[in-house]
């Protein structure tokens, strides 16, 4: 039997997941500015974590945290919940995919394992949410990711939009009115290296985009 954790443990598991998954710790500070809790709580918390047994964390003062084995499956658990919740919910339910992420947030640590896997199965064991990001697997791994950012293109480059890394409302209602949505051809037309911006051509719209979005949005070459 799965050892059930606290929606405040889940929380903070995620959150350091998401901050690490290129490989680098995540500061208190950086945790404590997406959780929106102060930084002694955070430390606080931290330090319970690497107490916990089995370890949850790895911590060092002033070298950040990482995750353990035991806390990335758990980590990767309730970002499962999350991701096949926000696909469940568009497919079944005719959410937006700017409605669904705090749904799933709610969601996400409350459904059961079996409901887990019969939405999975109902969908057709799908490997991406609706925003276009990686479903971990039922067996908590975490498919290898093979797109890149919109930023690190340069004119005359092209693909297709993979994913888009966002939650907020605003934006995505904003890049799907430009069409700037998973499965969408793109073409880079011209970058400015003053300011990162990029001009780029999706179906017969041509934008410019500041880096705030184009480090958001992941191209498949």
């Amino acid at each position: 039997m799965k050892k059930k954790f606290t929606i405040s443990t889940e929380d903070y598991l995620k959150t350091i997941y998401e901050l690490t998954e290129n490989g680098e710790s995540a500061s208190t500070n950086a945790l404590a500015q997406k959780l929106k809790i102060s930084a002694p709580s955070v430390t606080g918390m931290i330090k319970k974590l690497a107490s916990a047994k089995p370890a949850l964390v790895e911590y060092q003062k002033h070298q950040g945290v990482t995750l353990t084995r035991e806390g990335k499956r758990a980590a990767l658990e309730v970002i499962r919940h999350h991701r096949l919740l926000e696909a469940w919910l568009v497919q079944t339910l005719g959410y937006s995919w700017d409605e669904v992420h705090e749904e799933a947030e709610r969601l996400e640590h409350v459904i059961s394992e079996d409901f887990e896997q019969r939405i999975a199965a109902a969908m057709g064991h799908p490997t991406r949410d609706p925003h276009g990001e990686l479903i971990p697997t039922a067996d908590l791994k975490m498919p290898p990711e093979d797109s890149t950012p919109l930023s690190a293109l340069r004119p005359e480059q092209s693909g297709t939009i993979q994913c888009v890394k966002a939650a907020d409302t605003d934006l995505l209602r904003y890049l799907e009115s430009l069409g700037l949505i998973p499965g969408a051809a793109i073409e880079v037309k011209d970058y400015s290296p003053f300011d990162h911006n990029l001009t780029v051509k999706v179906g017969r719209k041509t934008v410019v985009l500041g880096l705030n979005v184009t480090s958001k949005i992941f191209i498949a070459m």
